[in-house]
């Protein structure tokens, strides 16, 4: 387990559910898809996923899924990562476990 937080510290991360629009390989990378995500509206972002082993880019498109919204942006070598996918995976997984909000939940809604 990870050190006791806050509520003030927890209120810090922004959950948002986004709408997975596009995703493709990276041939370059060994474990990254690029996903283009939809927070609603017009809000779109770029977010580089470790999960290329577990998941095709054709079964992402359209999947709802939980970001991080407010994480800063990282250049990678393959472009600018603009969030993160929340995802599980640990001892004695098998694979990398999208986290999707239930049904009725809309692009740009916050988790909290």
């Amino acid at each position: 387990m990870a050190e006791t937080c806050t509520i003030d510290d927890f209120a810090k991360v922004d959950l948002r559910v986004a709408r997975i629009v596009n995703a493709e390989e990276v041939p370059e990378a060994r474990k990254l898809l690029k996903l283009t995500v939809s927070l609603g509206g017009e809000e779109r972002r770029t977010v580089f996923a470790g999960i290329k082993k577990f998941h095709q880019p054709e079964d992402l498109v359209g999947r709802l899924v939980v970001v991080v919204a407010n994480l800063a942006p990282r250049q990678m070598k393959f472009g600018l990562s603009e969030g993160m996918v929340v995802a599980a995976s640990g001892a004695g997984a098998e694979g990398v476990y999208l986290l999707s909000p239930d049904s009725g939940a809309l692009p740009g809604m916050r988790l909290g």
